[in-house]
């Protein structure tokens, strides 16, 4: 039996709602009430420098009790890890995060200390590196990591900010479209996309979308699936 506990989260904002302000009830819930300090990965939103983004993420932590300490204040980040009581990673680019944790030896000090029990928190880029590989992602590669493949939390694929949406008169491939490119080139994985304002939530080994929109789940030779909220997903584990 797995003690991991996950909050992958689609987004930091829902429509016009303030940095995290839908995701803190749910943060709050998730975290215990013993953990005052989480350590703050920052590496996907590398463009606003990372003592602002710590700032950013770090005053509405503050709401609900907790300090946020990122890890590139630490002379040793695989350290870090180790001692962390939680991590949460933020979004940005995908790319970059990636190969950040790689260039720093954190892929494998973070799946050992998330085996453990040590609660993780993502939202966008931060979800998507939560699973199998970066390659549902919905960033430019601007950089290029070591390997797509993530941190493996779940065994599935995660695409947040899923949107149906397409701009009138604009011939780009949907986001389905491009979802079942993926699941055509891999035909044995799941990829489940996440719309704004909602989060998967692994605790006690059930698997749930939380939030208020349903998800979708994508497989080669299947018919898209939707998944309700607040339903256990646990089958995709």
């Amino acid at each position: 039996m797995s003690d991991k506990k996950l909050l992958l989260l689609s987004s930091s904002r829902e429509g016009q709602t303030e940095y995290l302000e839908h995701a803190l009830p749910m943060i709050d819930d998730f975290l215990d009430s013993k953990i005052k300090e989480v350590l703050f990965i920052p590496y996907a939103g590398f463009a606003m420098g990372y003592d602002a983004y710590e700032d950013k993420v770090n005053k509405p932590f503050q709401t609900i009790g907790k300090k946020v300490i990122s890890i590139h204040r630490f002379d040793d980040p695989v350290k870090a890890v180790e001692d962390a009581e939680a991590i949460a990673i933020g979004g940005g680019n995908t790319f970059h995060l990636l190969k950040e944790l790689y260039d720093n030896e954190l892929v494998d000090a973070i799946r050992k200390r998330v085996d453990e029990g040590m609660p993780y928190m993502g939202w966008s880029a931060g979800s998507n590196v939560a699973g199998l590989t970066i390659c549902t992602t919905n960033d430019m590669p601007i950089v290029e990591p070591r390997s797509f493949k993530a941190l493996a939390l779940v065994n599935f694929q995660i695409n947040p900010h899923y949107t149906d949406y397409q701009p009138p008169n604009h011939n780009g491939e949907t986001r389905a479209e491009r979802i079942f490119e993926y699941v055509r080139a891999n035909p044995h994985r799941y990829v489940v996309g996440t719309r704004e304002g909602t989060a998967l939530k692994l605790v006690e080994n059930q698997l749930t979308l939380i939030g208020n929109k349903p998800g979708l789940v994508f497989r080669d030779s299947e018919k898209t699936r939707p998944i309700q909220c607040n339903t256990d997903v646990s089958w995709l584990l």
